[in-house]
């Protein structure tokens, strides 16, 4: 493939043959936010225009759509594209966060879950579900994102919009810990849907208080994290 000669960054080392000329996979690691990956890239390439198509909450890790120069003009598209996710939840304990990051609001003991009963509910949230946004997302009202507000000691009104889920899977009912038990579930799901609410809602279902407790995103349309790059982070 040609490409223009005026160009002073090389990304082919990032990529695979199929992935289209200026988008970059990136595998996220733990603990650092999408805009570090951003600003960690543009360090490397010496360009400054690169963007995302979808943030990743520092407690989560896995596939991120990066766009360099004329790439960023596929981001929309990539944004409205269906997602992966492999998560955690944890059922006996809801925080103000829904994660385990956040103070914890409600909790009770779990001893057991009966597996085709999650399956069950699994099943039954496939669809279109209206469901509260946590008020420490990165959604954003008055161009102003939630969290912002939230961390000041501010108290906005949890948005509540549609979520699609394509496919909810219960993969496997963890070993109980902290009087807790642990669920391991994949979810296929349309843009704009938060796992996190998905996991409370799953709480809700099953009767207890649950939250999300770790979280991967494994795909987003044809891209799939095994074709990302791990990011150097010392970049």
């Amino acid at each position: 493939m040609e490409t223009n000669s005026t160009v002073v960054y090389d990304i082919s080392t990032f990529n695979m043959p199929e992935i289209p000329q200026g988008i970059i996979l990136i595998d996220k690691p733990l603990g650092i936010t999408s805009f570090d990956v951003v600003r960690s890239l543009r360090k490397e390439l010496k360009v400054k225009k690169i963007g995302h198509a979808g943030t990743l909450d520092p407690l989560a890790s896995g596939l991120m759509i990066l766009g360099v120069e004329a790439g960023t003009k596929l981001l929309h598209a990539y944004q409205m594209l269906p997602k992966i996710y492999e998560s955690e939840i944890c059922v006996g304990e809801r925080t103000t966060t829904s994660d385990k990051e956040g103070k914890v609001l409600e909790s009770c003991v779990v001893d057991e879950l009966d597996t085709t009963i999650v399956k069950k509910e699994l099943h039954e949230m496939q669809g279109v579900l209206r469901l509260p946004v946590s008020i420490y997302s990165a959604m954003k009202k008055g161009g102003e994102e939630f969290y912002k507000k939230a961390r000041r000691g501010e108290h906005p009104v949890p948005p509540v919009r549609d979520m699609e889920v394509f496919e909810a899977n219960l993969v496997e009912v963890c070993e109980k810990r902290d009087e807790r038990m642990y669920l391991r579930v994949t979810f296929s799901v349309g843009s704009g849907t938060y796992i996190r609410s998905l996991a409370e809602e799953l709480g809700r279902r099953l009767g207890y208080p649950a939250r999300l407790e770790n979280l991967r995103r494994v795909q987003v349309g044809d891209f799939r994290v095994e074709q990302a790059r791990e990011l150097n982070v010392e970049s």
